[in-house]
């Protein structure tokens, strides 16, 4: 066996099925916490920026958890890494629940950040166990246990919660999150077979910057890296803004923008488990990916245009289906295109982007509200409408790449 081709070990029949549900089950972990986090640091008199600071805390941990992980899981192998990323969440829910102030929940969240950035780790196991042309298809399946998880977790997380107890009126919910970590743990020890053995003997694996100087400048995955930027910081940057916005456009309240959430969830979850796999393999996934990116710019531009909730809550669907037609297929076009030796590695640095959009989105929308409350909706269309263009060259330089080189006369 050549060392450009990794040995991986036999892997189990519905491997990647079994650790979607694992995903399911930490992310109505993840989906317990992140609607209360504003009411938690409100406990501790937190002000305005220092809620701020404790969401942003996790997306800058997973910005460099991301790579990391990735990377090591690729020379150790995707159990080991899945296993000890998600005790470091098990462990940081509970440290949060007897946080003595702001501060100590601010860098339990950094932690608790740095743990779960482990998507890389995800992604590449699904990439070792599921054939190249199959890959959109499990990928959106994680897309949609991920959401399911959101939508879930936060009604469970409501109904535990006592806000009027202070800090510890939230133990409870961050009780359950941490035993749903550890029931994650249990999952993968006993289920999960490792997709990969130890890698010893490869001797040319880059050192960390010199790997994301080759990605940046790969002519596919930097384009994809670059995609999944832009989409994020306009993604995220209207989601921050998007109760605000619905308030002062239609008086609507938490009760209201829940119900528009369940119903972009929902259509997220339709799109990724009926859809997009099929599309993909059908009509190829540079096609979907570009159709994907198309549909998030128009329901951005029309959000500015419309007159009532439900206009609303359809643009917010539209926005919702263009996400999950075309992500998945970032991952999987990464996935075809990268070294084998380092499919975590690239697809770590490829979530860090996307960590990255989630710090820096937001902070942008915030600044633009004050002098256009459309902003972030404008701003996200003028910024996903590149990213169509992007993706079209990428899959051109991708099939380009794949071909196999004509024989000289």
């Amino acid at each position: 066996m050549s060392q450009s081709e990794p040995y991986k070990a036999p892997a189990p029949r519905f491997a990647a099925a079994s650790l979607i549900a694992v995903i399911f089950i930490n992310m109505l972990g993840f989906g317990i916490i992140v609607p209360l986090l504003p009411f938690y640091a409100d406990s501790f008199d937190a002000e305005p920026w220092q809620i701020g600071a404790i969401f942003g805390a996790y997306s800058v941990g997973a910005f460099f958890g991301e790579p990391l992980w990735g990377r090591l899981s690729d020379k150790y192998g995707r159990k080991p890494l899945l296993i000890s990323t998600i005790i470091g969440n098990c462990l940081c829910y509970l440290a949060l629940a007897f946080a003595p102030n702001i501060w100590a929940a601010f860098a339990i969240r950094l932690v608790g950040g740095l743990a779960a950035g482990n998507g890389a780790v995800v992604q590449g196991y699904i990439a070792d166990v599921t054939p190249p042309e199959k890959r959109a298809r499990q990928m959106s399946y994680q897309g949609a246990a991920w959401n399911v998880g959101l939508i879930i977790g936060p009604a469970v997380g409501g109904f535990f919660a006592h806000t009027g107890m202070g800090p510890a009126g939230f133990r409870i919910p961050l009780f359950i999150a941490s035993g749903l970590a550890a029931l994650c743990v249990v999952a993968i020890t006993i289920f999960i077979k490792e997709s990969r053995v130890r890698e010893e003997g490869i001797s040319h694996r880059p050192s960390r910057w010199s790997a994301i100087g080759e990605a940046v400048t790969h002519p596919v995955i930097g384009r994809m890296m670059l995609l999944t930027f832009l989409v994020g910081f306009a993604f995220t940057g209207i989601e921050s803004q998007f109760g605000l916005w619905s308030q002062a456009r239609f008086g609507w309240g938490p009760r209201e923008i829940a119900v528009c959430f369940a119903f972009t969830g929902a259509t997220a979850f339709f799109f990724q488990t009926m859809v997009t796999g099929q599309m993909s393999e059908r009509f190829g996934e540079g096609v979907m990916l570009s159709i994907g990116m198309g549909m998030t710019a128009v329901a951005a531009a029309l959000q500015v245009f419309s007159v009532s909730g439900p206009m609303t809550i359809a643009l917010m669907c539209l926005t919702a289906a263009g996400q999950s037609v075309a992500f998945p297929n970032v991952g999987a076009i990464i996935s075809r295109t990268a070294d084998p030796h380092r499919q975590g590695q690239i697809m770590g640095l490829n979530n860090a982007t996307g960590a990255l959009a989630r710090v820096v989105g937001p902070v942008c929308a915030g600044l633009m509200v004050p002098v256009m409350r459309d902003g972030p909706f404008i701003l996200g269309a003028l910024v996903v409408a590149p990213a169509i263009l992007l993706a079209l060259s990428a899959t051109r330089r991708s099939r380009l790449l794949s071909e196999p080189p004509k024989p000289e006369p």
